[in-house]
């Protein structure tokens, strides 16, 4: 029997107070996304993909499951006609309080009814709230030969009596808000869809959608910017600044439209986020400085060219300057002043005012090195991720050579992905590639060093991807570890793995760490603004002389353990000498005594 004497009492908060706390991004958008169609034709797998790519966009929701609630709220419905009409009603009565939270609702019901479904949207109107029918659409033979949970099998052999396509009918919707062909288009594809339905309906704002914002200027365009170059006013740009608009160019520190202007600066040097229609994690200072003199010069121009060694590689338009304020900088930054620090020292000598504003680039920026098939941008990572068919990307940055331990790392990351679950994950090897200190192995014999240890196959060739990422290098510990994780996380990295005393070094006058060795990771797992990437802390690895090999440490064996330290490892390739076995890759090592002896007979 129905309950009765029960009245409805009304909420003290309104929907759009409570939209202003739900999630990063003010503004309410309760709503419910109810996806229909065929067992196995993808509800699920884009439930979740949908909620994934929601939230890494900074707005809440909540997927719900056809088998997930069947284990607890409807545990207690079976498959008769008044069961699945009771089901789904359950389901509808949920994602209106769901959407009335102020959260998009997803929902992956079979739901072949189409009068369980129109009361469903009865539900959500009477509320004013916004219901969204979208059919999964999969022809029967498809969805059949998929069969993941070997149900129609079971269907056909008559063990199932009553299955939606077999013997039970599935009733299309006559006018959905959306039909996905999941038999032709992607899951990617078939999210870009929804999220295009989405916009339309002010769900999702129409600026939280791009991911990466390069600035280049369009081929269209490019005679006409070209010819302005040649007329402006120019500024001789350093290889560093180089580097950093290269990084900009391809969209590493999106949304940034240019060098920080005065407001970005603060909010980056004090808060550490851009607070850009939401908090954008950005951590270091992209700035560039300028001279009193060039200051003086340009002042008053509406755009000024960058030359590179007298080449003009791009345009600044409405110029912002500000005073270089650099003891600042450096003290919260680096946490520290001391001008022996190698980056800090650059700090100190450049120009005594910043200028900011939009930036046009020319062209991508080459090096041509030989290695500039290696530096691919956000937007040629997420291709190459796609046509992997990856359905996570873990990445490694790194500026040293890679030994098994950090293999090891990597390895085990890929294992937890497989168990939780994902059927492609691919490794992202990222050594940095813009400026690093002189005592630091060069890239091009880095390069080197990672070619071998993916062709001893330590790290699996095929579903890993060696690429160079363009930033110059900080060394300022927890600060920077945030820029390095952000970026990858434009690229399309949804896992990091994040290692001991990350972008740190020894304090060049103490010779003590500049920064406590596990508190990169702490600070990582807890920085604002990084939704869409999960941290994957670093496991101490050490040498384990009894099996031989790289192994993760055990305090309780210590005595089993050898930490082989980077002073060592030099020390041992100068010699020409071999490092325990297993503990890199022969033909790495090789790699690196070829360097070290370089080093030598130069010296």
């Amino acid at each position: 029997q129905g309950s009765t004497n029960v009245v409805y009492q009304a909420h003290h908060v309104s929907r759009s107070k409570r939209g202003q706390v739900v999630g990063t991004r003010g503004g309410f958008r309760g709503c419910t996304v109810w996806l229909t169609g065929l067992s196995g034709a993808g509800k699920t797998t884009i439930g979740f993909a949908l909620e994934e790519y929601l939230v890494s966009h900074g707005i809440p929701c909540y997927s719900l499951d056809g088998d997930n609630v069947r284990h607890g709220l409807n545990k207690n419905l079976g498959f008769s006609a008044g069961d699945r009409e009771e089901n789904i009603r359950r389901i509808a009565e949920v994602a209106r309080l769901f959407a009335d939270a102020g959260l998009v609702c997803i929902t992956s019901f079979i739901s072949p009814f189409a009068k369980d479904r129109q009361n469903a949207r009865k539900i959500h109107e009477a509320a004013g709230l916004p219901f969204f029918e979208i059919f999964v659409d999969a022809p029967l033979n498809v969805c059949e030969s998929r069969d993941v949970k070997g149900l129609y099998k079971k269907a056909r052999a008559g063990e199932i009596k009553g299955f939606t396509g077999i013997d039970s009918e599935y009733e299309k919707p006559e006018s959905p808000e959306l039909v996905l062909k999941t038999n032709v288009a992607s899951v990617s594809q078939c999210i870009q869809q929804v999220v295009e339905l989405l916009q339309t309906q002010n769900i999702v704002p129409p600026g939280s959608i791009k991911d990466v914002l390069e600035l280049f200027v369009p081929e269209n365009k490019l005679n006409s910017v070209r010819a302005e170059a040649e007329m402006l006013p120019s500024v001789e740009i350093t290889k560093l600044d180089l580097q950093w608009v290269q990084v900009l160019s391809e969209g590493w520190a999106t949304p940034l439209t240019g060098f920080m202007r005065e407001a970005e600066y603060l909010q980056v040097i004090h808060f550490g986020t851009l607070l850009n229609d939401g908090v954008v994690n950005l951590s270091v200072p992209i700035v560039l400085p300028i001279s009193t003199e060039d200051k003086e010069r340009l002042e008053g121009c509406e755009a000024l060219a960058l030359s590179y060694a007298g080449r003009r590689v791009a345009v600044l338009k409405s110029p912002e300057y500000f005073e270089h304020r650099k003891e600042e900088r450096c003290a919260r930054i680096w946490g520290t002043t001391c001008t022996k620090h190698p980056h800090i020292k650059m700090v100190m000598e450049s120009g005594d005012w910043l200028v900011g504003g939009d930036l046009l680039v020319l062209e991508k920026i080459k090096w041509n090195d030989g290695l500039d098939q290696y530096r691919l941008t956000p937007l040629g990572l997420k291709q190459k991720f796609t046509e992997m068919n990856a359905d996570a990307v873990f990445a490694f940055q790194l500026r040293n050579p890679v030994h098994n331990g950090h293999a090891l790392l990597m390895r085990d990351t890929q294992r937890q992905l497989l168990e939780r679950g994902y059927k492609n994950p691919v490794l992202l090897l990222h050594p940095l590639g813009g400026w690093t200190k002189d005592d630091d192995v060069p890239l091009e014999w880095r390069m080197k060093q990672h070619a071998a240890v993916l062709e001893e196959q330590v790290l699996d060739p095929k579903s890993t991807i060696v690429a160079i990422f363009p930033s110059p290098m900080l060394y300022a510990g927890p600060t920077e570890v945030q820029w390095h994780c952000r970026a990858r996380m434009i690229a399309g990295a949804n896992f990091y793995i994040v290692g001991r005393d990350p972008a740190g070094m020894p304090h060049p006058e103490t010779k003590k760490d500049l920064y406590e060795p596990t508190q990169g990771g702490k600070v990582l797992s807890m920085a604002p603004g990084l939704t869409s990437v999960e941290i994957i802390p670093f496991r101490v690895a050490a040498y384990n002389k009894l099996k031989r090999a790289m192994d993760f440490y055990d305090p309780k064996r210590h005595d089993d353990f050898d930490f082989i330290s980077g002073t060592r490892m030099r020390k041992l390739a100068r010699e020409g000498e071999n490092p325990p076995d297993g503990f890199m890759a022969p033909k790495a090592w090789k790699v690196l005594t070829e360097y070290y002896q370089s080093l030598e007979k130069k010296n």
